[in-house]
């Protein structure tokens, strides 16, 4: 069994932020499929009934957990191996296309999950699709959350101000239990949580995330990975998938939303992020965003909870 350094896992979890994380109830009958969108990180937790996976569930490592002894064990070759049942957990990066079919009379609780980083590295440290089953023994206090993890519907009882909020705030800890259970038990791979198994790259990508507004040149982000400038722009497009330019400027924008957020002025994040100039920091966040500081912080100010 695989096992993870409990500060690199804290590190990974403590990192995680969702923008929106607000969960639906569905009601499936026997044989009927929820597609699950892809470009999205879909939670699903199963509150009643069964489901099996297209493609087979069984493809990724699964945990779990026997429900009379409560012990864990890894890739079960039991004929339920692809079925997930009451109060098992799933989660799905949205890679590709993905559906659930309802082996009988079925109630989910799904949240459509968009993190507040989208530089952030988790969708690069996780597989595909992974399954906790027994998450409900794992995690008895998360899956209790997650049979309510869904605003109430707003035909039965009136909204409440703050319901995004509280729901976002529970859907991050379902999440992160998932993806605890899932690391903390022998389902990650060697190595891991290492962003690329290049311990010389995660020194750089973690240089930019405690000083986003530093003045990072190629040449020096290659410095703090010891190599020279060529070989490192070439292994980190490789491992991350952009150009460490690109990358800057995604860590930066992300941490210029946080601060609207809060209430910082557009002067003040603009030189704590490194940019000349106020236009200069409004032109780079409209080119990432579509709008600029101002209407941004207008357009996603956060309902105060009462």
């Amino acid at each position: 069994m695989v096992t993870v350094d409990a500060d690199a896992l804290s590190h990974v979890l403590g990192a995680v932020d969702l923008r929106v994380g607000i969960g639906r109830r569905s009601s499936l009958a026997a044989g009927a499929l929820l597609p699950i969108p892809t470009d999205t990180i879909t939670l699903v937790y199963i509150v009643a009934g069964a489901v099996r996976g297209h493609p087979p569930l069984g493809d990724g490592c699964r945990l779990d957990v026997d429900p009379d002894s409560r012990r864990l064990r890894l890739d079960s070759t039991e004929a339920r191996h692809d079925l997930l049942v009451t109060g098992d957990a799933f989660l799905t990066l949205g890679r590709s296309p993905f559906a659930l079919e309802a082996h009988d009379e079925t109630i989910l609780m799904i949240a459509d999950i968009e993190l507040a980083d989208v530089a952030s590295p988790l969708p690069a440290l996780l597989p595909p699709f992974l399954t906790v089953t027994g998450f409900d023994a794992v995690e008895p206090a998360a899956a209790a959350l997650a049979l309510n993890m869904g605003v109430i519907d707003h035909t039965v009882t009136p909204a409440r101000q703050g319901d995004p909020v509280i729901c976002r705030l529970m859907a991050t800890t379902v999440l992160l239990s998932v993806i605890r259970a899932w690391a903390a038990n022998g389902c990650a791979p060697t190595g891991w949580p290492s962003l690329s198994s290049d311990p010389f790259l995660d020194r750089v990508v973690d240089a930019i995330h405690e000083e986003p507004g530093r003045d990072w040149t190629v040449e020096r982000l290659a410095g703090i990975g010891a190599m020279s400038r060529s070989t490192f722009a070439e292994r980190f497009r490789s491992a991350v998938g952009r150009s460490p330019a690109d990358y800057v400027t995604e860590v930066r924008v992300d941490a210029a939303k946080r601060m609207l957020d809060a209430g910082r002025s557009v002067s003040d994040i603009s030189r704590e992020l490194g940019y000349a100039s106020d236009e200069g920091f409004s032109r780079a966040f409209r080119r990432r965003t579509g709008q600029t500081p101002s209407s941004w912080r207008l357009a996603n100010r956060t309902p105060v909870p009462a």
